[in-house]
């Protein structure tokens, strides 16, 4: 690459193009942090409900937990997955290491804390007058539940737009579980760090493109659910 305006051209023209190897790595990015994402949501969210609206043992060293697995590194997710993972390991039995499997786990790993901890804080954050209206009116503890789920939807969503910009952007945990094997289990970022490597600036550089532009989008759409929690008005889901 003899200048840097030429690397943009040449990945522009990658992407122009529709390089199958392009987009099948932008696929299979989609495809493992979408499910990560998924499975993140069906975790999280429920036991950021139950740490806001009931009284549970160890209530504030589960809270405590969450908060520092938002921040925990990802290569010792990783490492830590790997061990388990590994044909020594407890879940070695799986043979789920190397593979897009291992991948989503790895990844859900590291947005359950973020989007269990931001669940938590919003449901908190719904004023006690609709929790207790709903209960005023008969509601049983599910809808109860469900209505001041609701009313915090809009930050319950930016706190998932949260977890899957923290998922796209991981290289550590994924590169270790995943062991980027081209055609199977190479997403954006660990393409990025190899081609890089390599000198193939053209493919890293159109990979980066794509990367900014979804990055981009989640904090538009991130933006646009932080304003909405702030006008929303109560909805009754069980009425």
């Amino acid at each position: 690459m003899d200048s840097i305006s030429e690397g943009f051209a040449a990945a522009l023209r990658l992407i122009i193009s529709l390089n199958p190897e392009l987009w099948q790595i932008i696929l299979l990015s989609l495809q493992v942090s979408g499910a990560a994402l998924v499975l993140a949501t069906l975790l999280g969210v429920p036991v950021g409900a139950v740490l806001a609206l009931r009284r549970v043992p160890m209530q504030g060293l589960m809270l405590s937990l969450l908060n520092t697995g938002m921040g925990i590194p990802p290569v010792a997710a990783g490492l830590f997955l790997y061990l388990l993972l590994s044909r020594s390991g407890p879940l070695g039995f799986l043979g789920l290491l190397y593979t897009p499997g291992a991948m989503v786990i790895a990844q859900a790993l590291l947005a359950f804390p973020i989007v269990a901890s931001l669940a938590q804080a919003a449901i908190a954050n719904v004023d006690p007058v609709i929790r207790q209206a709903a209960v005023t009116l008969g509601a049983t503890p599910l809808q109860e539940t469900l209505t001041v789920i609701q009313e915090a939807r809009y930050a319950i969503i930016a706190g998932l737009m949260a977890g899957l910009g923290r998922v796209m952007a991981e290289v550590g945990a994924i590169l270790i579980v995943g062991g980027n094997i081209a055609g199977y289990t190479r997403v954006m970022t660990t393409t990025i760090a190899l081609e890089t490597d390599k000198g193939n600036f053209e493919l890293a550089i159109a990979l980066g493109i794509i990367l900014l532009a979804i990055s981009l989008t989640i904090t538009v759409i991130l933006r646009v659910f932080q304003r909405l929690g702030q006008t929303a008005s109560p909805v009754n889901l069980w009425a």
